[in-house]
């Protein structure tokens, strides 16, 4: 996909960061020259290269540069401490780390806990100005210096050789590195333009953190079609603003928190957008009220589903334009359901886990979300167990519960093991959040498990409120009163700050602790 771009557009602007503007020749070459480095250290076929990099024209290099030697890239995420870091060092036996001097400290500690010895090289961002040390001999831009720009890369042998290695997020407490392979990353970067309707030369703005499944595998999506990086190294409100004026930003991705960014922004950083831009986002379907604001605001979204084990998102919510007629309530059960299969997805379904066998298309007969094809992983690095257990009766599970709909979309219930069951009676603690995102002085919601001698367990929400709003547990419970059955009405509401991953995802293992010792 580069090559064809460096081939057909050389002169058109691959890279925006900051004042640098990079051209498709330029980012080819440099692509080049970062895997003829690599190779001259000994990097070829099934070797690691781990990336501790923000949203940069280097970790862009670093999805090229590092294929076309054949290694896999493990690009980890800033946000985590080191042992975890360490942990990822040594489980996916890092042989070359990029690391950018922002993390020198987290990196430095993990450097000291792992048992693997990489090849460190230091990269200095310009656009970079805080403190930092270099861990290594070496500085980034030296280091390719010394490569070919006319290196002689060549394909995989085999589409199914590993491009990459991407740890889950850890919402459970148990990471696992999932393995992508050539073929799935190919078909997804593909899908993606599908999917967010891009046309000929997009901008794309990264918002969405590139060690996140690869940045859905828009890296390589860009350049399929010859459109151009705007790099973000951290989410601002105005210099996401900024940048979407300034270079007519097209599209982005992102999760919740990102919105949030956008419509909670001051009104001096907000500037009218120069066009509508699409915005992909996943998680939870975003509610009602959001999805008008950010309508308003000038931003198109689409939401996706999926998980780090299929390349990131899979599965659209494909908007049907008759539902424009609908009824508001209509239209908004309508973008509560994550959707229907990716283009380049084979099969996705919902099945009884025991059994393997479709439940009715019925929209209320719970069963697992199940995957099939190409967009899905290898498998986990060294861990045939989970493996087995992930492809048992030969399709991926997927841990979430939800149902079908009679017209083919799926809607998620919960994870399995988010399910709250009281009196032996099935709640869904998403079913309980959506109640509660529509006050209007909820931000953000999440409903965990409270164990409950009568009857085993009942539902605890932790709520953050928007900035300026003000409401009280029981005008919280009296709204959940007033929507909901009585038994799935939360019995505490504890106002706090939820607990999220780097990519915005809440962590409800450190919420049912907190429910627990209650």
């Amino acid at each position: 996909m580069l090559e064809r771009a460096a081939q057909v557009f050389p002169d058109q602007i691959a890279i925006v960061h900051g004042p640098l503007h990079r051209f498709y020749r330029e980012f080819y070459a440099r692509s080049r020259k970062l895997a003829s480095a690599l190779s001259k250290h000994g990097i070829g076929r099934g070797d690691t290269v781990s990336a501790v990099l923000a949203n940069t024209p280097a970790m862009l290099e670093c999805h090229y540069g590092v294929p076309m030697t054949g290694a896999v890239l493990n690009t980890i995420n800033t946000r985590l401490d080191a042992a975890t870091i360490a942990f990822q060092f040594d489980h996916g036996g890092a042989r070359v780390l990029v690391t950018d001097r922002e993390f020198s400290k987290v990196v430095g500690e993990a450097l000291a806990l792992c048992k693997v010895k990489p090849l460190i090289v230091d990269y200095d961002d310009p656009e970079f100005s805080g403190a930092g040390e270099r861990l290594g001999t070496i500085e980034y831009e030296t280091f390719i210096a010394n490569g070919d720009p006319d290196f002689a890369w060549k394909m995989p042998d085999d589409e199914w050789d590993a491009i990459a290695l991407n740890y889950t997020s850890g919402t459970t407490g148990d990471p696992k590195g999932v393995v992508y392979h050539h073929r799935g990353a190919h078909l997804l970067a593909v899908n993606n333009v599908l999917t967010c309707g891009m046309g000929p030369r997009p901008v794309y703005l990264w918002t969405l953190p590139m060690f996140h499944c690869n940045g859905w595998c828009f890296p390589w999506t860009i350049s399929a079609v010859a459109g151009t990086h705007v790099c973000l190294r951290a989410v601002r409100a105005k210099a996401m603003y900024d940048l979407i004026a300034e270079h007519k930003v097209t599209h982005l991705c992102g999760a919740p928190i990102v919105m949030s960014t956008f419509l909670n922004a001051p009104a001096g950083e907000k500037k009218p957008l120069p066009h509508a831009v699409q915005f992909a986002t996943a998680a939870a379907p975003p509610p009602e009220a959001v999805l008008a604001a950010m309508k308003a605001a000038g931003f198109n979204v689409t939401h996706v589903y999926g998980l780090t084990e299929v390349y990131g998102p899979a599965v659209v919510n494909d908007w049907h334009s008759e539902w424009d007629a609908l009824p508001l309530n209509e239209q908004a059960a309508k973008k509560s359901r994550q959707g229907v299969r990716y283009h380049m997805l084979e099969g996705l379904d919902v099945l009884d886990p025991d059994t393997m066998q479709p439940v009715p298309r019925d929209g209320e007969t719970l069963g697992e979300v199940m995957f099939r094809g190409n967009l899905v992983m290898k498998g986990y690095l060294k861990n045939k167990r989970s493996t087995d257990a992930a492809f048992a009766g030969g399709l991926f599970h997927s841990g979430d519960l939800g149902v079908m709909h009679p017209d083919g979309h799926i809607q998620l219930k919960d994870r399995s093991k988010d399910i709250i069951i009281s009196g032996g009676e099935n709640i869904s603690s998403i079913e309980v959040e959506d109640a509660l995102y529509k006050h209007p002085a909820v931000q953000a919601a999440a409903v965990v498990a409270e164990p409950d001698e009568k009857w085993g367990e009942t539902p605890c929400a932790f709520v953050e409120l928007k900035p300026g709003q003000t409401a009280t547990s029981g005008e919280l419970v009296a709204w959940c009163k007033s929507n909901l059955a009585g038994y799935k009405v939360p019995r505490h509401v504890v106002f706090v700050e939820l607990p999220k991953t780097s990519t915005g995802k809440v962590q409800k293992f450190r919420l049912r602790e907190m429910a627990k010792a209650m």
